[in-house]
């Protein structure tokens, strides 16, 4: 199968799986409730940045933007035979954790090409509370070379779905928030890159503050 191919089966299983699975729990099973579609652009490029506090967030968050995104995965899971498979049909390509991976950004750029929007967490990792304390700059630098905006996204309510040694997730109440798009780095200058990160988690957090 050619690497362009990828991407139109991975929007198969994308939509397969949202309407059979992510959509119900979202709405039924966590009650989720979601504030400002209306803010995203429903084609060209698109870098998703959002904070990050549990496993769920990449299905939730591509639910709530109702349009495909793409997400970076760490490496180590692509070494996983039948699991490697599975989240790179979905839409996953890896990067290295820590690294400005060129192979990463490559990838993204071929999913922003075939229409998808694509999904960075701005703090890379997650954190206890779903704040965003230290913004890195892959999702600006990605922006800079697409020339595609950012929008940023707030999940609040997801660091409580699962419990320290506990495999089910609970039936938590989430909110999703979405908000107005911000504008591509010029260039990929280091100050620039890092004063639009701060944008963004300042967007971010202010969101999250809202709460339910």
């Amino acid at each position: 199968m050619s690497r362009s191919r990828e991407p139109l089966i991975s929007l198969a299983l994308y939509h397969a799986f949202k309407w059979s699975i992510v959509s119900p729990m979202l709405h039924a099973y966590f009650r989720g409730r979601i504030y400002g579609v209306e803010n995203v652009p429903q084609s060209g490029p698109l870098v998703v940045v959002s904070n990050h506090a549990s496993y769920f967030d990449p299905p939730i968050v591509s639910n709530c933007v109702r349009r495909p995104v793409a997400y970076m995965a760490k490496e180590e899971l692509f070494e996983v035979p039948v699991l490697a498979q599975a989240i790179k049909l979905y839409g996953a390509y890896p990067v290295s954790r820590g690294s400005a991976d060129r192979n990463s950004i490559r990838a993204a750029l071929e999913y922003l090409d075939h229409g998808w929007a694509v999904g960075v967490f701005l703090q890379g990792t997650r954190t206890p509370d779903g704040r965003v304390t230290d913004p890195k700059r892959g999702a600006a630098l990605l922006a800079a070379k697409a020339k595609a905006p950012l929008l940023p996204v707030s999940l609040w309510g997801s660091e409580k779905i699962l419990q320290k040694g506990s495999a089910i997730p609970r039936a938590v109440p989430l909110t999703i928030r979405i908000g107005k798009l911000i504008d591509a780095p010029r260039s990929t200058n280091k100050e620039e890159l890092q004063a639009v990160s701060h944008q963004c988690a300042t967007a971010i957090n202010q969101l999250h503050d809202l709460g339910r």
